[in-house]
């Protein structure tokens, strides 16, 4: 009998050993609820800035003045507003993932971490240009949906090298970002549940599930 529990208890310490050496499990879920915190609150300065309330539509129609002349005001504001958004969640993430990583005593920058960060990289990267290509030919309109349709192809992209949990947040950036495309003048409220309550609810499940 103890000979049998030896066994079990050595294939899953090897099991733990394979899944450490192949996956970068050192993501933080409080990082998370963080990010989307960041979100939700940068779409309500963005709501306060417009003038507009929860629900009225078109929030890109101030992306012009009269004579389609380009509201600098509106461009300016939003990536200010975003980038702060944007700079907030990835110093909250690197922070918390590197103080979890050495609480396990795991290497914070290893071939595991490289290839999670080239496999997120990719489809960030294609997104990026994309919403530029989309700015270039002035449709505004369909820059919300296009971040969270490749953000979530990233996360699922990445789930191959981290907690497979990820994949199914990134299905869900998915969904959200292809519905946002068919209610485009709602497209502040998508992007506010896609990278605000998605991040809060996939963080507090992570959370509950593998750090405390």
């Amino acid at each position: 009998m103890n000979n049998q529990k030896e066994q079990l208890d050595t294939l899953r310490e090897i099991r733990s050993l394979m899944e450490r050496s192949s996956r970068f499990l050192s993501l933080s879920g409080f990082s998370a609820v963080i990010a989307g915190i960041a979100a939700i609150t940068g779409v309500f300065a963005a709501y306060l800035f417009l003038g507009l309330s929860l629900f009225e539509p078109a929030y890109y129609k101030f992306a012009t003045e009269e004579k389609g002349v380009p509201n600098h005001a509106f461009y300016t504001f939003l990536l200010s507003d975003f980038g702060i958004v944007l700079i907030v969640s990835l110093v909250a993430a690197s922070m918390l993932t590197v103080r979890k990583a050495r609480r396990q005593g795991q290497p914070v920058w290893d071939a595991t971490a490289k290839r999670l960060l080239v496999n997120m990289a990719i489809p960030l990267a294609a997104g990026g240009i994309y919403c530029l290509i989309l700015f270039y030919h002035g449709q505004i309109a369909f820059i919300a949906p296009a971040t969270l349709i490749f953000y979530g192809l990233a996360l699922f992209n990445a789930g191959k090298y981290t907690l497979n949990d990820i994949r199914y947040l990134g299905v869900l950036e998915i969904i959200t970002g292809l519905l946002a495309s068919f209610a485009i003048e709602f497209g502040l409220l998508f992007w506010a549940f896609g990278f605000g309550f998605l991040h809060i609810i996939y963080g507090i499940t992570m959370y509950f599930k593998y750090e405390k």
